[in-house]
């Protein structure tokens, strides 16, 4: 199967070209649109180096078209998802820039969290941008923005996003496991929960502040208290001080 993306009629210069091998260094013509080739020298069978494997991330066609990629290069998909689930929230919110800027600042220190608690980033990153899909149909529904309608009314969006875009199962059903109670902490939760509450709290108390500022003792009982992991209570110490 042929990506539309790599169709030969539109190929350049260069379409063909020669790798190294990276065990003999024998040269290895490639056609830009092969995944991988092997070393006619050793049998080595390595990746095409220049081949852009961003549309695995989403394309419902990557395994008939790709095939039995290298390891590594598998483990890249799901790092790569976030990158169209980010895009797929802009265009869910259009112009609602508050709710977009909300989102992808959400990411960011999610991003930072999820890294020092050790976390997947896949799950955290994908549920930061989806966590308040669910505020336009609530809006809509109950002329509300309340958290219980966000949570109720996100996950199925949510699902059909990451349908669209090819996320496994698992992965699907713990980003809206995570988006349907995003603010309401369970007695028992997982890592990649604490690092979304984290992060999201961070944010909101961020933009609550520039309404009505917090007192500086009440900030740091908040702080102390509401909080799940470590690194997102010492990153909104650092964020909330500023």
């Amino acid at each position: 199967m042929k990506c539309p993306g790599q169709d030969s009629r539109y190929w350049e210069p260069g379409a063909i070209f020669e790798a190294e091998c990276p065990q003999c260094g024998h040269p290895v013509e490639f056609f830009k649109d092969e995944a991988t080739r092997k070393c006619k020298n050793c049998g080595h069978k390595f990746a095409n180096p220049k081949m852009d494997f961003g549309c695995a991330s989403y394309c419902k066609f990557a395994a008939q078209c790709l095939g039995n990629l290298p390891p590594e290069l598998m483990a890249q998909r799901e790092n790569l998802l976030k990158d169209r689930v980010a895009l797929e929230m802009k265009r869910y919110f259009k112009k609602d820039f508050k709710r977009i800027g909300h989102a992808s600042k959400v990411a960011q220190y999610a991003e930072r969290i999820v890294r020092e608690e050790q976390g997947d980033p896949a799950v955290v990153l994908t549920a930061a941008y989806l966590h308040d899909i669910g505020i336009k149909e609530a809006e809509r529904k109950y002329n509300s923005t309340a958290a219980r309608y966000q949570e109720e009314e996100g996950p199925p969006i949510a699902r059909d996003i990451l349908t669209q875009l090819g996320a496994r199962e698992e992965l699907i059903r713990e980003v809206c496991d995570i988006v349907a109670h995003h603010h309401h902490p369970r007695e028992k939760e997982t890592v990649n929960f604490k690092c979304l509450y984290d992060a999201d709290l961070i944010v909101n108390l961020e933009e609550n502040r520039k309404e009505k500022p917090i007192e500086p003792e009440r900030l740091a009982r908040l702080i102390e208290k509401s909080f799940l992991t470590k690194a997102g209570r010492k990153l909104a110490e650092e964020v909330l001080s500023r």
